[in-house]
């Protein structure tokens, strides 16, 4: 990294002081996807009753934040260099881009064979992308200057580069940010959960239906249920829970079962 940057002075190039910087972040969003998933595996203790599982999707939107920021500054030097542009050497910036590739390539490589559906994981491989992209960009932006001398053709190329590092920050920050602010996980529709509850033999009201993602694939409910006064609170229950995992893949569940009084108190959903 350190070389790409003094090549990247040299050669006047903003796509190769770009991949640079997202070379640098990436190293850092690795190191720190380690870090969380390390914490993430600690059990559950004292005050932290779910353990810190959501080490993950904290560094999973540092991820998304990273990428949005340097995405944004990129492309205000790009427009300044657009308007005014420098004098690029585009024979060392293809010859840089070229083993910058082949460096990242491995690394995506890794990355790919593990659990992409961990959002921890997940950012690090969109920042390896988004870095190879960067250097595909910017292999053929520095051909161009090299061939033609058309030295805006390096901006451009910067350009590009921040536009895939934005597609890939605004995923990672809307799943990060479902996942803190307790939304459902994607794929469960609580609706459909109250009326499938709802619909359950002996079953007479479901309310207070809570479904929320403790971390990927780590998705949890409460709800309280009222039963005729008739029925077996505790086998509803076990039933419930049962459909909960069979069809939602809900493992963790909090049902309270109560039997209904002889009116109301809760609207009927």
């Amino acid at each position: 990294m350190a070389a790409e940057v003094a090549l990247a002075i040299v050669a006047h190039s903003l796509a190769l002081l770009s991949d640079a910087a997202h070379m640098l972040v990436d190293a850092a969003a690795l190191g720190l996807t380690v870090w969380a998933a390390r914490l993430a595996r600690r059990p559950a203790a004292g005050r932290m009753t779910f353990g810190l599982r959501r080490a993950e999707i904290l560094s999973a939107q540092a991820n998304g934040v990273t990428l949005l920021l340097l995405g944004a500054a990129i492309v205000i030097e790009a427009v300044r260099r657009l308007v005014s542009p420098p004098d690029v050497r585009g024979g060392l910036v293809l010859a840089t881009a070229c083993v910058g590739a082949a460096v990242n390539v491995v690394a995506l490589r890794q990355v790919a064979s593990a659990n992409r559906a961990n959002l921890n994981v997940e950012g690090s491989y969109k920042h390896l992308l988004t870095d190879l992209y960067a250097f595909a960009g910017t292999a053929v932006a520095g051909a161009i200057v090299w061939t033609t001398g058309f030295e805006r053709a390096d901006p451009i190329a910067s350009l590009l580069v921040a536009g895939s590092m934005l597609a890939a920050a605004w995923p990672l920050l809307r799943s990060s940010g479902r996942v803190l602010l307790e939304g459902a996980p994607e794929g469960l529709a609580p609706a459909e959960i109250a009326e499938t509850l709802g619909a359950h033999e002996g079953v007479v009201n479901v309310h207070d239906l809570h479904v929320w993602e403790i971390s990927s694939g780590f998705p949890a409910l409460s709800a309280h249920v009222l039963v005729g006064r008739e029925e077996d609170c505790h086998r509803i229950r076990r039933e419930l829970e049962a459909v909960l995992q069979e069809r939602f893949g809900i493992e963790h569940t909090t049902l309270q079962v109560d039997h209904t009084a002889d009116r109301l108190l809760w609207p009927k959903r």
